[in-house]
């Protein structure tokens, strides 16, 4: 099991701060959305999993679009890349040794150090 949050509660956490930015109340967007201002507070808490219509209605309500939701949602689920860690031990060791390179696989980086 990862740490990664459910989809259900990234939808909640960004339609609520689409929601308090605009400074409206839970009872008008889920009146404009026409869905229940208890079932979209469950939605914003990340508690139901709503459903794509509702989804669109939400974000009708809201004035945005649904896949600049979807594109938000995606961003918070993509792990943040890390770059790999170089031990300065490794790289004196790939000096000392060089070695002629590879093919390797697509989208393969080398690093070369100059001493």
């Amino acid at each position: 099991m990862t740490d990664q949050p459910l989809l259900r509660e990234v939808f909640g956490r960004l339609l609520r701060r689409v929601r308090l930015r605009q400074g409206r109340t839970l009872a008008e967007v889920a009146q404009d959305a026409r869905v229940s201002a208890q079932y979209l507070s469950e939605v914003e808490r990340g508690r139901k999993e709503p459903s794509s219509e509702v989804l669109a209605a939400v974000c009708g309500a809201l004035g945005v679009d649904l896949p600049d939701l979807l594109a938000a949602a995606g961003r918070e689920l993509t792990p943040a890349r890390v770059a790999p860690v170089l031990r300065l031990a490794d790289a004196r060791a790939a000096v000392a040794r060089p070695r002629l390179p590879s093919a390797g696989r697509a989208g393969e980086v080398h690093l070369r150090i100059a001493a």
